[in-house]
């Protein structure tokens, strides 16, 4: 491969301004649009040698063609022809985003004579005013159900308000008490436009001034011995206090923000929008986005700010990120021109929106893990990874059978090893197993021994045997259950790591006489597939559903690995404690939880052991000699 790209722009071709970008293959689609404060600066970073880029930006380098780009007055103009640019030509290697779902709205109807509230899905109505989205439809309608006490407006359809309006009878919802348009021949349409605009302005905010004035004149009416006044105030404000009762204050009550929690690997992200008015959680949005080149935290948010305000209506004054991006202040002139006034991009430090945020990442976290299971679970994405893998390594036969090795110390001590299998594409826990290493120079070596302790029990003639000598191998799931045998041995076996444990791997199938067994491995910094002898890894589609596989086979193997080794270190020095005259379980596990960690109890002094309950002054001075001894 020749380092160096035949399109590369001659020295000081390209000018220094800033500008848009974009990358075009030989049939000139549009596969990357970027944006600079310094296009020479920021261009020069894809032409470097190489073998030094990221690999997806290699790839995509090498993909392309052609570069070119347009120069602009200012930084701000240059985000929004970016915008524009990755809207119009959806670049297969800019990030790609995925609606988790297609969520509900409430929307109010402005641009009809008289607006209705209704529950819909579909974002472009003309004149309508949305709020939202909702996680469940029938969060929506119980909404409207309270909200319509308080403020009584249309909900019926359009052919009931044109009937109603033409004949003088009232429409059907309005005679049941659902609907309180002119259709319901209560209100005049003045009227029914100013509940209207009350309607909205306190979904807008959770404007409190309503609750107040609704007090007031509850209170008024009572003490004018209006009772009758005083009861339909008392139910409309109830209905009010209902619905603000569905959310809680999670910031300052004349709060206004959006705030955006973002979990990401180095293929994927999640992220999860918080609306938030009034200091209340009024929706939740979530959405997945699948990343081909490299690209960096902020920028990453940067491309999600411009997703969301790119065409919206409803641009908050505050705006929470987990991490500000470069042009944080380009982003801001860019939403204060939609908003018409000042909008703030700030991070989310301390307090209540640090609480938040917290919350707002844990949600994209556990979306983000459901994205890349979901993909997994499925059986034609199962069936479609294992094919893609056969044609990515050069595989006869499909891998039925997976075992992936994954190698786990602490500092170079107490170093264990994990097995998990997955056959058909599902993991089989039953047959999961775990290694203890008592020497071992290097992680190479360590995966050296585990694989020839593996591949040695293919060539015994009692399966019931355990795999190693010794106590090397422990079942650590499905306990008190006999261990079952391993059928047949796997078509492909994993490694957790890149070219070193790759060889090593390649070097224990040889020394078994296994080589009819595929081996690779996955390195997790760039998501790159190693394979034996070969100088440049196998480059994935971000997304390929071999790629989600291996990345869930590398999980598991090291969740286990970790698991044992927590376990490992728990009883040792469970043991060392029990050694201990008058130390029983109960108090070793009082011990360690005061004080957090072992370090942490070795460090202690016999006055603070013995602040622990049940351990006395004679107890804590027997603990200290004895761990250290030790």
């Amino acid at each position: 491969m020749a380092d160096v790209l035949p399109y590369k722009p001659r020295a000081g071709e390209i000018p220094t301004d800033p500008g848009v970008y974009r990358f075009r293959d030989a049939d000139g689609r549009v596969l990357y649009v970027g944006k600079a404060k310094n296009l020479r600066q920021r261009l020069s970073n894809y032409f470097a040698p190489l073998r030094t880029l990221h690999e997806r930006t290699r790839r995509m380098v090498t993909t392309a063609a052609s570069v070119e780009w347009t120069v602009v007055p200012t930084d701000v103009d240059s985000l929004q022809l970016e915008y524009m640019w990755i809207k119009e030509f959806d670049p297969p290697f800019n990030v790609r985003y995925k609606d988790d779902k297609s969520y509900p709205f409430m929307a109010v109807t402005l641009g009809d004579e008289a607006p209705r509230v209704i529950v819909t899905r579909n974002r472009k109505i003309p004149g309508a005013r949305y709020f939202g989205p909702y996680p469940k439809v029938w969060a929506v309608h119980d909404t409207i159900d309270l909200m319509i006490k308080a403020f009584p407006i249309r909900t019926c359809s359009d052919a009931s308000y044109k009937r109603a309006m033409q004949t003088g009878r009232p429409c059907f919802p309005g005679q049941i008490g659902k609907c309180g348009g002119p259709c319901s021949m209560t209100v005049s349409i003045d009227e029914h436009r100013a509940m209207v605009d009350d309607f909205v302005a306190f979904m807008a905010g959770g404007d409190e001034r309503f609750t107040r004035e609704l007090t007031k004149r509850m209170l008024g009416a009572s003490a004018d011995m209006d009772y009758e006044a005083a009861a339909k105030y008392r139910d409309k404000l109830s209905a009010i206090e209902a619905v603000l009762g569905k959310s809680a204050l999670v910031l300052a009550a004349d709060e206004d923000a959006d705030l955006f929690g973002i979990a990401e690997d180095e293929l994927s992200a999640a992220v999860q929008h918080f609306v938030i008015r009034g200091g209340r959680v009024r929706g939740v949005r979530a959405l997945t986005i699948d990343k081909e080149i490299d690209i960096t935290g902020p920028e990453l948010v940067d491309q999600v700010l411009q997703r969301a305000y790119g065409d919206a209506q409803d641009v908050p004054r505050r705006i929470l990120v987990p991490v500000l991006p470069d042009d944080a202040a380009e982003l801001e002139e860019w939403l204060r021109e939609r908003r018409g006034r000042k909008v703030e991009i700030a991070v989310a430090q301390r307090g209540q929106r640090a609480d938040l945020m917290r919350t707002a990442t844990l949600n994209a976290q556990q979306a983000l893990i459901r994205h890349k299971t979901r993909r997994t679970s499925d059986y034609v994405a199962r069936t479609q990874a294992l094919t893609d893998l056969q044609d990515a390594l050069g595989m006869a036969d499909a891998p039925l059978r997976i075992e992936c090795f994954d190698i786990s110390h602490l500092s170079g001590t107490n170093v264990v090893a994990s097995m998990v299998v997955f056959e058909d594409g599902l993991p089989r826990k039953d047959q999961y197993r775990s290694f203890n290493i008592a020497e071992t120079t290097d992680d190479t070596d360590s995966m050296y021994q585990v694989l020839t302790r593996r591949l040695a029990y293919l060539d015994r003639p009692e399966p019931e045997e355990d795999l190693s000598t010794g106590s090397a191998i422990q079942e650590e799931e499905g306990v008190g259950r006999r261990k079952p045998r391993f059928a047949y041995p796997p078509q492909l076996l994993l490694v957790d790591g890149g070219q070193p444990q790759v060889a090593a791997a390649a070097r224990a199938l040889r020394d078994s006489g296994h080589t009819e067994i595929a081996v690779c491995g996955i390195a997790k910094r760039l998501e790159e597939i190693w394979l034996p002898d070969d100088d440049f890894p196998v480059i994935l589609p971000r997304t390929s559903e071999a790629l989600y596989l291996l990345q869930r086979l590398r999980d598991e193997a090291h969740r286990f690995a970790i698991t044992h080794q927590r376990k490992r270190r728990r009883n040792d020095i469970a043991s060392v404690l029990s050694e201990v005259p008058g130390l029983g379980a109960s108090r070793i596990k009082v011990l360690l939880k005061h004080f957090g960690s072992v370090t942490a109890l070795r460090a202690a002094a016999p006055g603070e052991i013995e602040k622990v309950q049940g351990i006395g002054p004679v107890l804590a001075q027997n603990i200290h000699k004895h761990l250290s001894s030790r």
